[in-house]
């Protein structure tokens, strides 16, 4: 069943796709990889999302992007109509053998895009973020923090595949 897109404009968009990869093998057995326990989406079907229905005039998106599709990641922000703004790193601590080939992946990126002229209430001194790991997949909460610290407390904010909900956001995911 497929969940009805929001009837609403926002500012703030918070996007995490399930973008199309595999979780990596069992520990230590150089197995094959093992599906993720969630459905994943190509990215043709994360670019076809809705976005521009939801997005007003003046706007932020925050997209998620894993190493494998950082150049899509720009394509995709674009078919939204945004343009790319700068790439936000969250560096994880290492643990051991973990999903990668010949580098073990400790980081992933938050690409900051713009539509119109959303203006922030603060500047972040950085582009790169230290915060622990959590369940798989699962976000520092301390990012979404940042974004709703950027702009007025009346600004409209949506997390799109949310997996909970969270005061003064809006969400929509299957996971709620």
């Amino acid at each position: 069943m497929q969940i009805p897109f929001p009837n609403k404009k926002y500012q703030i968009i918070y996007a995490d796709p399930p973008w199309d990869v595999k979780r990596g093998p069992d520990w230590n057995s150089n197995g094959p990889s093992k599906l993720l326990p969630y459905p994943t989406m190509t990215v043709n079907e994360i670019k076809q999302l809705p976005i521009e229905d939801i997005s007003d005039k003046n706007c932020w998106l925050f997209l998620w992007v894993i190493n494998k599709y950082i150049p899509e990641s720009y394509e995709i922000a674009k078919n939204w109509g945004f343009k790319p703004s700068c790439l936000l790193t969250w560096i994880k601590p290492k643990h051991g053998i973990g999903i990668g080939g010949t580098f073990i992946q400790t980081t992933e990126h938050l690409l900051f895009c713009r539509k119109g002229t959303l203006k922030a209430i603060k500047r972040i001194d950085t582009t790169y973020f230290e915060y622990p790991r959590r369940k798989h997949s699962e976000k520092p909460y301390e990012i979404r923090k940042m974004i709703s610290d950027l702009v007025p407390e009346n600004t409209t904010k949506i997390e799109l595949f949310a997996r909970q909900k969270v005061d003064k956001w809006d969400s929509w995911g299957n996971e709620i």
